[in-house]
């Protein structure tokens, strides 16, 4: 194993672990820290944790553990993924986090950059740009466990770490490679712990990975895996083979997010779907049976939708959703799903629980950020696609079932 990585949710191991395997690393996601790792050859490991929105002491004894068993695995290199929107409170659990597994590794200093050029989320000077609006202007502003404020990394991770806090501006960047190791020995000198560093373009993010080439710890979105390719020393190979995996199809959607809610109405438009309001949840309605029982005739027939009603809720409702919705996956699976796709990084985490998934192999990707995942657990493989809200084009879900044969 050449690279360690800890991710805080699901869709972003995922997302992470597509990046790499895209390029024919041998890839794996396992869920949690493992007592064991499956003798598959891989190369890149993520551990996918459910840390995002948990309490801040939490997240940090879970990283800490993560990294210490990769450690254990002959790991020197290592990765913190967070989400490309940065999804945090005020108080963490990003900053927590990091300031932890630069304290394990006794490091003094790392980067931060959450910019996926590809998903349109850049960062220029220190401000994170979600598209053409700036984060706490997107619909990110609304998020119901992490809603966001404030666009200015520098000063949000100054609020969450042990700081100080930095920037490396894009003037830097855009002067190449050694431009970018002058200004980290810069900021060191300083005394900066953490430094922000912009970058609106695929070429900015290979220049800065290059340049981290001897940073024992980077963190970041996927986007910066794009720049860690030219500096590891690993055999690539051929894009990730896809298994050949039968059964019904089906999509199960948690998200509330404008993204995920133009994907709903694309594939309703042309296959039967369920909606689950959160008003029946809370009040103790069968809503799991209610959907098994509507989906069980549809199934032979095509891929069918589970969703979730569109609109914000409340945390008390949004945690009671994903619990349904997990419900609902694993009795779409015991029915004969064998290709599920789920949307919503807190649905996905409930599902890959409730369903006992340990550990995913990756396959091809959809669409960037959301690849197909092979389960390695059980005697059946189920191949699922776990998707960030925010991610995917309009088609993806119906789309989906067309890269698999």
């Amino acid at each position: 194993m050449q690279l360690g990585c800890v991710a805080d949710d699901f869709t972003g191991a995922t997302d992470l672990a597509g990046m790499f395997a895209r390029h024919g690393l041998p890839t794996l996601v396992v869920r949690g820290v493992p007592s064991d790792l499956p003798a598959t050859g891989a190369e890149v490991v993520v551990v996918a944790l459910k840390s995002r929105t948990a309490p801040a002491d939490a997240a940090v004894r879970e990283s800490v553990a993560a990294l210490k068993w990769l450690r254990e695995q002959g790991c020197q290199r290592f990765y913190f993924k967070y989400c490309s929107t940065f999804d945090s409170t005020p108080q963490g659990n990003i900053g927590p986090v990091m300031d932890a597994l630069m304290s394990e590794l006794d490091t003094a200093f790392t980067v931060a950059c959450p910019a996926l050029p590809v998903n349109g989320r850049t960062v220029y000077n220190g401000h994170l740009f979600v598209g053409t609006d700036l984060l706490h202007e997107s619909s990110m502003r609304n998020h119901p466990l992490t809603p966001m404020d404030d666009a200015n990394l520098v000063r949000l991770l100054n609020r969450q770490t042990s700081g100080p806090v930095g920037l490396i501006s894009w003037k830097t960047v855009a002067s190449g490679t050694e431009a970018i190791r002058d200004a980290f020995a810069e900021q060191r000198g300083a005394g900066v712990r953490v430094a922000v560093v912009d970058a609106i373009a695929d070429q900015d993010l290979v220049a800065l990975g290059e340049a981290c080439a001897e940073l024992p710890l980077v963190t970041a979105a996927s986007g910066l895996a794009t720049g860690l390719l030219t500096t590891l020393r690993l055999d690539f190979g051929a894009p990730p083979s896809v298994p050949r995996v039968g059964g019904a199809c089906a999509v199960v959607a948690g998200s509330a997010s404008k993204t995920t809610a133009a994907q709903i109405g694309a594939m309703r438009a042309h296959h039967p779907a369920f909606e689950i309001s959160a008003e029946a949840v809370l009040s103790g309605s069968d809503v799991v049976s209610e959907a098994l029982d509507w989906a069980a005739p549809r199934l032979a027939k095509g891929p069918v939708l589970v969703h979730t009603a569109a609109g914000r809720v409340n945390v008390k409702a949004s945690e009671k959703l994903e619990l349904t919705m997990a419900a609902i996956a694993c009795g779409l699976v015991s029915a004969g799903v064998r290709r599920l796709v789920v949307a919503g990084g807190e649905t996905s985490g409930a599902v890959v629980n409730e369903l006992g998934v340990r550990t995913l192999h990756i396959g091809p990707e959809i669409s960037p950020g959301v690849p197909w995942t092979f389960t390695l657990d059980g005697p059946q493989p189920i191949a699922l696609a776990l998707k960030s809200g925010n991610f995917g084009s309009v088609d993806l879900f119906t789309r989906a079932f067309e890269v698999l044969p």
